[in-house]
């Protein structure tokens, strides 16, 4: 079997997506999720300009080393767009081999460890009230955890409040909004915040929360011993990460599990929170860690250390990557969660799919290959939209924030 073909294809049902396409002399073909939010073209050139050429006339069946040749050969290793490239060729090998094998996806990785996999839910409110109110109604349709967000008294923007009910996309402008932030405001808040959610809930929904980098570590420390009391099943990326060293200050004050990895491209940005028990739950996914093979890597070296998964599962990684993650997640032997925010409409249609949602868990499908597809004519109809994430400043001097 060779590789003929490989083309990418960048579309904006709702939002941009970059989907990569390999197809075969075989007559098979595998696709992969190449989205990387607000700099999709930047993957998209690294794809045509230096991987594709490389691929023509492989044998899509090594994909060990199609991996290593994409990682090692480039010299300059690591890196969000390099690692997104690189998970995209990753993911539709896997979809191809798969299909060749014909079985899904988690056969082929060695069969499920469970029966389906469990997803949280994002319950975003302008209040405490109204979020009260979002996190009873995922309750009411079946979930078993809610991460919950608030508006913050005294901010005009607060990350996670979005404009849909179901869905949260982020990237709002065609140049960067700024946003205000305070620490102190949303340290007196959230805390309330999760004790009228608890309060309301009862003992047994799993409660998450997103910090999203914005706290120092003494703060996401102060913040996780005030919530103690909520029981969260995990209080999510408290602080940049780049120092991972910083955790164990988190750490040394607070009993509330930590989650962090949406942004870590490899093994090496973990490591040490893996290896020093600093974190319980790593949240690397599979288009922006490299792909299906190198993400097994991060779980099976966590699984030394009882860390379990938790990946992204934003409205930014694409049905294809969602579904892949699903396969994922029904084999990993140390899964702990699966965040799912749902797509819209149009992005549906777009990527046809088998996996499903039931009362709080969800299944990949028995679909030979990962199970997503794409709808090439339909895509055609909606252009790349450029679409920035904001920026933050802080509210009292408009120093520049993590966002």
């Amino acid at each position: 079997m060779k590789i003929t073909a490989v083309r990418v294809i960048v579309c904006c049902p709702g939002r941009n997506f970059v989907t990569l396409k390999i197809d075969t002399d075989a007559g098979l073909s595998g696709i992969g999720d190449a989205t990387l939010n607000g700099r999709e073209l930047a993957v998209a050139s690294y794809l045509n300009d230096h991987v594709i050429p490389c691929l023509i006339g492989r044998d899509p069946r090594q994909i060990e080393d199609i991996w290593q040749f994409l990682y090692k050969g480039a010299y300059w290793r690591r890196g969000p767009v390099t690692m997104s490239a690189i998970a995209a060729v990753d993911t539709a090998l896997w979809d191809i081999k798969a299909k060749a094998a014909g079985m899904p996806l988690y056969q082929l990785l060695g069969g499920q460890s469970r029966t389906r996999v469990m997803v949280y839910g994002h319950a975003n409110g302008r209040d405490i009230a109204h979020t009260t109110d979002e996190v009873l109604r995922y309750q009411a349709m079946g979930y078993r955890a809610v991460r919950a967000q608030s508006g913050v008294p005294g901010l005009d923007t607060v990350y996670g409040v979005g404009r849909g009910a179901m869905f949260y996309e982020p990237a709002d402008a065609d140049l960067p909004s700024e946003h205000d932030w305070s620490t102190e405001k949303y340290l007196r808040h959230t805390p309330e915040l999760f004790d009228t959610v608890r309060a309301a809930v009862g003992p047994e929904l799993h409660l998450l929360h997103d910090v999203h980098h914005r706290l120092t570590p003494i703060e996401a420390a102060r913040l996780g011993k005030d919530l103690e009391p909520s029981r969260l099943f995990w209080l999510e990326d408290a602080t940049p990460a780049e120092n991972q060293e910083s955790f164990r200050l988190i750490r040394q004050h607070t009993t509330t599990p930590l989650a962090v990895g949406e942004v870590f491209n490899t093994l090496w940005d973990c490591k040490d929170l893996i290896q020093n028990q600093l974190i319980d739950y790593i949240r690397a996914t599979v288009v922006h860690a490299g792909g299906i093979t190198h993400l097994r890597r991060i779980a099976d070296f966590a699984a030394l250390y009882q860390v379990r998964t938790g990946c992204h599962g934003a409205t930014d990684l694409s049905p294809v990557c969602m579904g892949a993650a699903l396969h994922f997640d029904l084999w990993v032997p140390n899964f702990g969660i699966q965040e799912y925010m749902r797509h819209t409409e149009e992005t549906d249609a777009v990527f046809p799919h088998s996996y499903s949602f039931d009362a709080g868990f969800m299944h990949p499908g028995e679909t030979p290959g990962h199970g997503v597809t794409i709808d090439e004519t339909l895509a055609a109809k909606y252009p790349y939209q450029r679409a920035y994430l904001p920026v933050n400043r802080l509210q009292h001097d408009g120093t520049l924030w993590s966002w």
